[in-house]
């Protein structure tokens, strides 16, 4: 009886301690942000706007930390094993949450059963781009001359996505084309300007300066609509290849478990950061397209984007060793 007694005195203590914690606003000591990819890399710039913006909103530090290496796995999976407090949190990408699982035999973590996603921040086009003396200048026009010459016509890609996107692109158009592997977008670019290989597909971050130089043509870009990003550019999709969209993407996720309560409080402030008008147009000159979705609707976004990368990436069988 008196150890049923203690125990049940230690249990009483534990609930009134965690009720006395539970009663302390969110957050009440600084959050951490993994970004799982280095320092000065495109999702750590916007994590870090983000980070400043929450800071400023909810009173506490939002301390970025980058967690780099196997492609975003590693701080992905450090994320996935903190405490589900709302104190670490992750910016997730296309790569960690929707390709990782079928790229990698073991990515150490799940995207769905490890995580809850939080908010989305913003999508990342991609470009199909060319020379400005190459005769071709749309989709229909680069579809036929891969049917002409198939295999025969070069596309550089420089990561994974963009190497998707290729192939996403081979998929729908029926459009045989022989994608190059680049280590950078630096070298692809030269050699693309300098007539090595014949096209190229990679974030229109990367490419935008080149093109508004006129030192490179783009064809098409990969949202389903053409946006701010490169305006007067038409999609793929809407230049008649029906069904064609795939870009990169943000997402806050929190580890899985994080109370409920606190997942729809950090939603709620992304979203007054949104809002912003500063934060349009931060997002843009990051080079990405400004998007947000929490809740149900992102739920529903994340898992739509797994089936949809998984499909690409067991169709083309890239695997990554």
């Amino acid at each position: 009886m008196n150890r049923f007694l203690t125990r049940l005195l230690a249990a009483c203590t534990l609930m009134l301690t965690a009720a006395g914690l539970g009663a302390q606003p969110y957050p009440s000591r600084p959050v951490r942000v993994v970004v799982p990819y280095p320092a000065g890399q495109g999702t750590d710039l916007v994590t870090r706007y983000v980070a400043e913006q929450l800071s400023r909103g909810m009173g506490q530090n939002f301390v970025v930390d980058n967690r780099p290496g196997a492609a975003g796995n590693i701080g992905t999976q450090a994320v996935a094993r903190a405490p589900a407090d709302g104190y670490t949190l992750l910016m997730g990408t296309n790569g960690t949450h929707a390709a990782a699982p079928f790229l990698f035999a073991s990515p150490g973590f799940d995207p769905l059963a490890d995580f809850e996603p939080v908010a989305l921040i913003g999508i990342l086009p991609l470009a199909i781009v060319t020379g400005p003396a190459n005769p071709v200048d749309s989709v229909d026009k680069l579809i036929a001359a891969a049917k002409a010459r198939p295999d025969a016509i070069n596309v550089a890609f420089t990561t994974t996505t963009s190497r998707a996107t290729l192939e996403l692109f081979k998929q729908k158009a029926g459009a045989p084309l022989f994608g190059v592997a680049y280590k950078g977008s630096a070298q692809a670019i030269s050699d693309l300007i300098g007539g090595q290989v014949e096209y190229m597909v990679d974030t229109i971050a990367s490419l935008r300066t080149t093109v508004a130089a006129g030192k490179l043509k783009a064809l098409a870009v990969t949202s389903a609509t053409s946006g701010e990003l490169m305006p007067g550019v038409r999609s793929v999709a809407e230049q008649g290849v029906r069904g064609y969209e795939l870009t990169g993407w943000n997402v806050l996720y929190a580890p899985k478990g994080t109370p409920a309560e606190v997942v729809r409080v950090l939603a709620g402030e992304v979203s007054k950061v949104m809002a912003l008008p500063e934060t349009r147009q931060k997002l843009l000159q990051l080079g990405v397209e400004p998007q947000t979705a929490t809740g149900a609707e992102l739920a529903r976004f994340v898992v739509a984007e797994r089936d949809k990368w998984g499909g690409v990436i067991r169709a083309a069988n890239i695997r990554v060793d």
